[in-house]
């Protein structure tokens, strides 16, 4: 694990400050140890040959129950398939295995794993097959094994590295102990790179940086993602590590100063009654460099963090409670991550306190538990298919098997499904590598929640996606015929960026013709959306221009008509008889309540009532006049349909308006906006009476979402 070995046994008021560190096992020493064993031969059945012996140790640190024979077993046959090997550093092979091993050993993995990684190169590198390691060791031991071979770059050629990164990750998707055996492969192969040339340095550590770190981060490995990150700034960036290492050793006090703040924080905690640990935690090379470029120079303690561990969820905010009445709290820095977990199983509060000298340190907290899955990820939740704790034991029952026979893995997280789901659509290596990198490279995901009918569930998403993105998450292909969204309930168009907790409802049109438009590749953030948006725009070229107007029926602009509405009856206490006519601004037509104003030239214009022109008429000291409707039924509307725009649509409102025999006295199309298009209509109804049945059915037009009354302002005579 990390620097800072935990001891959950702790008393419950026992309040300690540490600052020692373990050291790393000498993997040259274990080599010369294996080298020993291969030439000695073989070690008696009643014992553990000697060169495996550190694993046994660090395995039962974890799991005091477990059984080491088959570590042993497993030892036998890596150790024999690969005698004669060599590794470019001279050193017998088998140390490679016995170290990446010995790391997951460290983190906690269960015996399973263990044993996978002790034969993870057999079956690539040696005569060991497959059938021989399910024989031996069972089926699950076989599948990691192969879940982590390479496959034949005599197959692939170029694409072998592609193809061997896909297959893990569809292997992952099934057991995720597969990654964390690539993980501790690589930061061993990283340890040991130097050997290599230059070049060959720096191209794997790109793809350690580009791919590795971030899924080391994404399955919250983090003692494996700190170490894997120093080792590729050191390749990379040669001279900001030199100038950062300087730095560190320029600052021998640091942790004096941090041991300091430790020990008040101590006397708090202790004086409270909290039972807690506090350590010292430096920081590794990357965080320093990345805290000098935050805030410039320096001080001792941001040089490290103070790492404070309890016992309970609740002893966390008692601890925080009790930092933030006793030093001042610099609140732009509290972060907690226990009631909203990071999406990579992360939880502990995040902190800074001020100490009465104005040193500022920043302080984690956490539970013991919280602590080891912090450090370990996945690997310290065991074996997934039989639903271990985090601390290695069992509940008292395991998962069900999935219906369809395919493994169950609880700890599957929402970023791995979704690449597994867009890496089915990448069949070209370029594609899928390259898709690969830029899916990695989101920082942070987002959960948002979609309700379709009585369907309501979330999607996972990386923070910054669109609509876009969540229409082909939750549809698939079947996504080509969105057409917009509500967001929390309000109608926005695709290109609208979604928040953490958004409820997101997807509009489809009913019809096959509907595609995506090029605009939406500016939208999209996953590589699921732009691999089928792009996939669609190839097989209909003619999409990527928008298509010449060949409809022969009314287009945007359609002179008016003067024939009258409905006919209306002002009663003017005696008056000459006034022309009366309906407001444009709400088009009245029965059975609408009414109600009338004179304007200027004595004519009297008739509103409905709800209008918003007959508050502002009776501010003016403006008069209601007594209108009412007479005995014809026809009557004229002003309609607008809000919809989003696609070919064809003009036609069929104006096909559903003819079908209900409504007569077009005007009509107007504005400039679409967002993809979105306003369409206005005034219309001559045979009769009114049926004004909401074509109101409907202009809404079920595809591509239309809203028919209302027109509401704008025409003055007021």
């Amino acid at each position: 694990m990390s620097a800072e070995a935990t001891n959950p046994e702790a008393a419950p008021t026992d309040v300690t400050v540490r600052r020692r560190g373990r050291a790393r096992i000498d993997l040259r020493r274990l080599g010369r140890a294996a080298l020993l064993n291969a030439t000695a031969g073989p070690a008696p059945r009643d014992r553990l040959p000697d060169a495996i012996g550190h694993v046994a140790e660090a395995h039962r640190a974890h799991h005091p129950e477990a059984d080491p024979t088959v570590l042993g077993r497993a030892y036998v046959l890596a150790e024999s398939s690969h005698r004669g090997q060599f590794r470019k550093s001279g050193e017998p092979y088998i140390t490679h295995p016995l170290a990446v091993t010995l790391i997951l050993a460290e983190l906690g993995a269960e015996t399973t794993t263990l044993t996978a990684s002790l034969l993870h190169d057999t079956v690539e590198d040696t005569e060991v097959t497959l059938d021989q390691v399910r024989r031996e060791f069972g089926d699950e031991v076989a599948y990691l094994v192969d879940g982590v071979t390479k496959v034949e770059k005599i197959d692939y050629g170029a694409a072998a590295e592609p193809e061997t990164f896909r297959k893990m990750l569809v292997a992952t998707g099934n057991d995720v102990r597969v990654m964390s055996i690539k993980l501790a492969d690589r930061l061993h192969n990283m340890r040991t790179l130097g050997v290599m040339r230059p070049e060959k340095q720096a191209r794997i550590a790109k793809v350690t940086r580009d791919v590795l770190i971030p899924l080391a981060e994404r399955l919250g490995v983090q003692a494996l993602k700190t170490e894997l990150e120093d080792l590729v700034f050191a390749i990379l960036h040669p001279e900001e590590y030199e100038t950062t290492r300087a730095l560190v050793a320029d600052h021998p006090g640091a942790a004096d100063e941090l041991g300091a703040v430790a020990e008040q924080v101590t006397a708090v905690l202790r004086e409270a009654g909290i039972g807690a640990e506090v350590l010292v935690r430096p920081r590794h090379f990357v965080s320093v460099h990345r805290v000098r470029l935050k805030r410039g120079e320096l001080r001792g303690c941001d040089f490290g963090r103070l790492l404070v561990l309890v016992a309970e969820d609740a002893d966390c905010y008692g601890v925080l409670g009790e930092l933030h009445t006793c030093f001042t709290p610099v609140i732009s820095e509290f972060k907690d991550f226990i009631a909203a977990p990071k999406f990579n199983l992360y939880q502990s509060l995040h902190t800074a306190i001020a100490a009465p000298d104005g040193a500022v340190a920043e302080v984690l907290i956490r539970t013991h538990r919280m602590h080891k899955v912090a450090e370990a990820g996945v690997v310290a939740l065991g074996n997934p298919h039989v639903g271990q704790e985090p601390d290695g034991t069992a509940p008292a029952a395991g998962l069900p098997p999935a219906e369809d026979g395919e493994r169950v893995d609880p700890t599957r997280p929402g970023w791995l499904s979704r690449l597994l789901d867009w890496q089915q659509s990448a069949p070209d290596p370029d594609t899928f590598w390259t898709s690969l990198r830029a899916d990695l490279a989101e920082d942070d995901e987002i959960t948002v929640f979609h309700a379709d009918g009585s369907a309501p569930g979330t999607i996972s998403l990386p923070a910054g996606a669109s609509c876009v993105d969540a229409a082909y998450a939750q549809h698939g292909e079947a996504a080509h015929a969105c057409l917009g969204a509500r967001v929390n309930g309000r109608l926005a168009p695709l290109s609208t960026v979604l928040g953490d907790g958004d409820t997101v409802q997807l509009l489809l049109a009913q019809d096959a013709v509907s595609g995506p438009s090029p605009e939406w590749l500016d939208h999209a953030r996953t590589p699921a959306a732009r691999i089928a948006i792009t996939g669609w725009l190839r097989a209909h070229p003619e999409s990527a221009a928008p298509p010449a107007p060949t409809d022969p029926r009314p287009q945007p602009s359609v002179p008016a008509d003067r024939r009258s509405g409905a006919e209306l009856h002002a009663d003017l206490d005696g008056e000459p008889p006034a022309a009366v006519r309906p407001a444009g601004c709400c088009t009245p037509v029965p059975p609408d309540e009414i109600t009338g104003f004179r304007v200027r030239g004595g004519s009297v214009t008739v509103h409905r009532a709800r209008c918003s022109a007959v508050d502002t008429m009776r501010g003016l000291g403006r008069e209601p006049v007594t209108v009412r409707w007479g005995d014809t039924a026809q009557g004229r509307v002003t309609l607008v349909a809000e919809s989003f725009g696609r070919p064809g649509l003009l036609a069929d409102l104006t096909e559903a308006i003819a079908a209900f025999g409504a007569a077009v006295v005007s009509a107007n199309v504005e400039p679409p906006t967002e993809q979105r298009v306003r369409h206005t209509y005034t219309l001559q109804l045979p009769d009114a009476a049926g004004l909401a049945a074509l109101m409907k059915a202009m809404r079920d037009v595809p591509g239309v979402y809203d028919v209302s009354r027109a509401r704008h302002s025409r003055g007021l005579g």
